[in-house]
């Protein structure tokens, strides 16, 4: 996965990327024919979608979740930016594989040909992506990978989940001043992700020699913000005075923390994930010391743009199954206000990493 820094020039926005030859090049979508000159190259393809009127992408997340939302504004932009035949955003009201299976067979017959998908169960999805593939669809897994060492879509697009919570106690810890009894608070426990999540809190916990405890790591309180307010009011009564910090690395105990450390005046530095208004109001207000956000707008984006290339068999994956982290970034008071740019140069990264290194055109 990639491990690069965002920070990036203005010059990496993607005006004209001009490969290697065994490279694919790309245009910005804004600046017509730019790439005219470049994609004749010798044993070189282009990047730029030639014709995506035929191809419908479908982007499926595993469940109703704040975190998805942005796929769905990402998801029509690209639809007119690439001239695409459409591009729809559709769940299932549970999180449940078969019920997201068969939403995904509907929308097979409904002439859908591209899936963007956040599988339910990382453990089975690899058989939904299989069967995907057999029918002649391009797939990719977004948002989460496959458990295990296999991905059978055509690439996963997503947030090092592993890193970004390291990223996130490391935070909790400075603010800490790297000492005192830290809380974890995350997603399902069977869920693949929180598996990674809590290594990544853990290694960074170890890291201290002993001066920070993991006092608790609270799982299964992701499913809705009243499940997560209630779990983080028990946790204050019950340890508020061992609490030096709390890390949340799921999206709702991340606003139920911020909300119940500002209401009660506890003590307690507060790292959390995602970038809800509440959470930025709090890191402006203090009361929350940073987040650690993630790029689901890139990752429909790319997402969207590189199934259809795939879809369209103008090109290929170099390494079918290709695993790409993409991307999170730390949030403090220094800088709330522009955070964005350094996802937005991550998703002009990840486009041009995707055109020079991970596909083939022609």
């Amino acid at each position: 996965m990639s491990r690069r820094s965002t920070a990036m020039t203005a010059a990496v926005t993607l005006v004209v990327l001009v490969a290697a030859s065994s490279a694919c090049t790309i245009k910005n979508s804004d600046e017509p024919g730019v790439a005219s000159a470049a994609s004749g190259k010798t044993g070189g393809g282009t990047a730029e979608l030639a014709d995506g009127s035929a191809t419908k992408v479908a982007l499926v997340p595993g469940g109703a979740h704040p975190y998805f939302q942005p796929w769905k504004q990402a998801g029509e932009k690209a639809e007119k930016t690439l001239g695409l035949g459409d591009v729809t955003f559709d769940e299932t009201a549970e999180w449940d594989q078969q019920k997201q299976n068969n939403l995904v067979s509907t929308l097979a017959a409904r002439g859908y040909n591209a899936f963007g998908i956040f599988g339910v169960s990382p453990t089975d999805i690899n058989t939904t992506f299989t069967d995907l593939k057999s029918q002649g669809f391009a797939v990719a897994s977004l948002a989460s990978c496959p458990a295990g060492d296999t991905n059978e879509a055509d690439f996963c697009l997503s947030t090092d989940v592993e890193l970004a919570a390291y990223k996130a106690a490391k935070a909790a810890i400075a603010a800490m001043h790297g000492k005192g009894a830290l809380v974890h608070l995350t997603g399902n426990n069977v869920d693949a992700n929180t598996q990674l999540r809590r290594r990544g809190v853990e290694k960074a916990v170890k890291e201290t020699g002993g001066k920070v405890t993991l006092l608790q790591t609270i799982t299964d309180i992701d499913k809705d913000l009243q499940t997560a307010q209630k779990a983080v009011s028990d946790l204050l009564a019950a340890k508020g005075a061992q609490i030096a910090g709390i890390v949340s690395t799921a999206y709702n105990p991340a606003v139920a923390a911020a909300e119940a450390v500002r209401e009660s005046g506890s003590k307690a530095k507060v790292v959390a994930v995602d970038d809800d208004a509440k959470i930025l109001s709090s890191i402006k207000n203090g009361s929350v010391s940073a987040t650690v956000v993630q790029n689901p707008v890139g990752q429909a984006e790319i997402g969207v743009w590189a199934l259809a290339l795939l879809q369209t068999k103008q090109c290929t994956m170099k390494d079918p199954g290709k695993i790409v982290d993409s991307g999170s970034f730390i949030v403090t008071k220094d800088n709330v206000s522009d955070y964005d740019d350094a996802r937005k140069a991550k998703t002009a990264e990840l486009k041009k990493q995707f055109a020079d290194e991970f596909l083939t055109c022609g």
